[in-house]
């Protein structure tokens, strides 16, 4: 009998990093002593978006979602005694991608790497952080810019890197459609490559298009997200053959790794968790043809706070198991020729070559961000119309939800929870960095940085020799505010009240009701404070309030505690919505309600959304929230209801 060849598994990754570069750096190596083959550094808020540990608006952020990176310093202890020429490693960064992966070069050459043999990738992919994710700095097109830069410096310098990590993995999280995913997610990557082309030589941009790379979701419908990826790995063949001339397949190839959705992940039932997870890590596994080349899981418990290291060592045993205890790598594609796969993919590609079209009218993915950003809003509208009115069954959230307690969460609830000592910590690490660094040097790296910005050179190698002379992230981030502006992206709420809601005519009546005994329209604030940038929660709760009839004001992500006041005065607010998922919602509404008292609006009624611990609430309570709301409180209207009811608490007649 002819012995079968096995393929090679997939990179085997968990997304991780929390608190300081120490803490992480133990958690990173104790991982690849448990099998995981490659890195995914995940990074906390203010490193995302370019701000020092000590800027005001980083409070309560530090080390929550990732790890903070402020300098050389911190890069270099995050991968103290892991060999960065040996190791592949992914940095789900963004807006700062030149600058982590500058400080990331400087490690390598100080641990005296060949950095023509690094391997791993940047995320690099701000086009999608407009649309769903939110760290940006820039406006769009020096923002592109920034992306090519480090396209064309990894092409020249660090070849076996990829520079630019197209992610729809957000989108999927923000409401899209299979084929929005599809069409949105290779929209940017035809943009990059449309702002490369003259970077390059004609010759060798083949290679350059071979190195761009995905990063998806799979979600929970099986057999729809199979087939999304093999429409996918068809479209970019298409693209790279009939839009950029390459010939040669090893280049077409689309290249992805993944990590699936963590958008169904349910705060009710959390155990059920596991078999979701891995259902959709099959659909990027089970189809050959378009397998990932790295998988990256959540945890079960991701929807109650943060995973502890025994919670990412379950979800990375799953990938091990797959990889190695069954014989799924020992036979071709599965599924080549099968009528009902053939025929969805088909059908996914049609309606994503229809929107790709559509955004090609537009001219590209960088002008049609608004109109993106609003087919978002209203797909993530529907799918929440769908679990509320029972038409799309989330188990134990609309159906089959008695349960027994749980053993999982029991004790500490079965989360990790950050000291709020780390901040602190960081900061003062931050500031002993800059006190002991040559400031002369700073000087000039920062003026090099700023005139290569200025003059349209690479951005690169000036950032490289400022990660060397010592400057901070903030600092580096500066300069490019500087040169470039910032930026607020689109909400996607405005417009005339949607027509998909029904079964509004009892809150509509009531906020009639309201309105008429206030004199005035109910006026509803929804805010985020601090640099979460995960705004859908906020998204719809605008939405839905609009839709009932509220006069709703939402400004987008990344406010200061202190400009949410000045809009709640300034616009006479009767109910104040804050949302925040970053876990920072102790520090950042404290802060909040200590003004709303100085500012003689403690009367106001205040309610905060969240990925919120059980205590946490509590606690929120105490402080003078009047109603806390975690993932489990998914039906919109309930809430619509109860801040009618915050407004005036007479009974509203049915």
């Amino acid at each position: 009998m002819t012995e079968i060849q096995k393929d090679k598994p997939w990179l085997i990754r968990t997304y991780a990093g929390h608190s300081t570069a120490a803490a992480s750096n133990a958690l990173y190596r104790g991982n690849l002593a448990k099998g995981q083959t490659g890195l995914s550094v995940a990074f906390d808020l203010p490193t995302q978006t370019g701000y020092d540990s000590d800027h005001v608006l980083s409070r309560g952020e530090v080390g929550k979602v990732g790890v903070p990176v402020a300098h050389l310093g911190d890069m270099r202890t995050l991968f103290d005694q892991i060999p960065l020429e040996q190791m592949n490693t992914s940095m789900t960064i963004n807006a700062t991608a030149p600058w982590l992966l500058a400080l990331y070069i400087a490690v390598a050459e100080e641990q005296g790497a060949d950095i023509s043999k690094l391997q791993g990738t940047v995320q690099n992919d701000i086009i999608k952080e407009y649309l769903s994710r939110g760290t940006y700095i820039c406006p769009p097109k020096p923002s592109l810019k920034l992306i090519t830069d480090v396209a064309a410096y990894c092409y020249r310098n660090v070849p076996k890197w990829n520079p630019m990590n197209v992610c729809s993995y957000h989108l999927q999280e923000a409401g899209a459609t299979p084929e929005q995913e599809l069409a949105f997610a290779l929209a940017t990557g035809q943009a990059v490559l449309d702002g490369l082309r003259e970077q390059v030589p004609e010759e060798d941009f083949p290679k350059l298009v071979g190195r761009i790379s995905f990063f998806v979701n799979a979600g929970i419908r099986f057999v729809t997200e199979m087939c999304k990826m093999r429409a996918f790995v068809d479209l970019w063949d298409e693209i790279c053959e009939n839009r950029y001339g390459v010939n040669d397949p090893r280049y077409r190839r689309f290249r992805y790794g993944v990590q699936v959705n963590s958008l169904g992940l349910t705060e009710q039932q959390p155990e059920n968790n596991v078999y979701r997870i891995l259902i959709e890590m099959l659909a990027v596994t089970l189809s050959k043809k378009a397998r990932a080349r790295a998988v990256q899981l959540p945890a079960w418990n991701e929807a109650l706070g943060l995973p502890r290291p025994w919670d990412q060592q379950w979800s990375m045993r799953m990938q091990q198991i797959l990889a190695y205890e069954t014989d799924l790598l020992e036979y071709g594609d599965l599924f080549d020729g099968n009528p009902v796969v053939d025929a969805k993919v088909e059908e996914l590609k049609a309606g994503a070559r229809a929107e790709l079209d559509n955004l090609e009218s537009m001219g590209g993915a960088i002008s049609a961000i608004e109109y993106m950003k609003s087919r978002l809003v209203e797909s993530n509208a529907a799918r929440i119309n769908r679990i509320e009115g029972g038409e799309t069954t989330v188990v134990g959230v609309n159906k089959f939800t008695t349960t027994e307690p749980s053993p999982l969460t029991s004790g500490d609830n079965g989360i990790l929870v950050i000291d709020p000592a780390v901040e602190q910590d960081q900061i003062a690490r931050l500031q002993a960095w800059r006190a002991e660094r040559d400031d002369t040097k700073v000087a000039q790296a920062l003026a090099a940085l700023r005139e290569a910005a200025q003059t349209g050179q690479n951005i690169m190698e000036p950032s490289i020799a400022a990660a060397k002379a010592g400057v901070t992230t903030g600092e580096w981030a500066e300069e490019m505010r500087k040169v470039y502006g910032t930026y607020r992206g689109p909400t996607g709420v405005s417009g005339a009240p949607s027509n998909q809601t029904e079964n509004l005519d009892e809150i509509r009546a009531a906020v009639d009701a309201v309105s008429d005994s206030l004199g005035r329209r109910l006026k509803f604030l929804v805010g985020k404070p601090g640099l979460d940038g995960h705004s859908n929660g906020a998204e719809q709760i605008a939405v839905r309030a609009r839709d009932c009839g509220m006069d709703i004001s939402y400004e987008g992500i990344r406010l200061t505690p202190e400009e949410i006041v000045n809009a709640a005065i300034a616009e006479n607010a009767h109910v104040i919505g804050l949302s925040i998922l970053s876990g920072s919602h102790l520090p950042l509404v404290e802060e909040v309600i200590e003004r709303m008292k100085s500012a003689d609006l403690g009367h106001i009624p205040l309610i905060v959304g969240g990925i919120i611990p059980e205590e946490d609430a509590r606690n929120l309570e105490n402080m003078g929230v009047s109603k806390v709301y975690t993932p489990k409180d998914f039906e919109l209207n309930t809430i619509m209801m109860d801040i009618v009811a915050l407004v005036d608490p007479k009974p509203i007649a049915a």
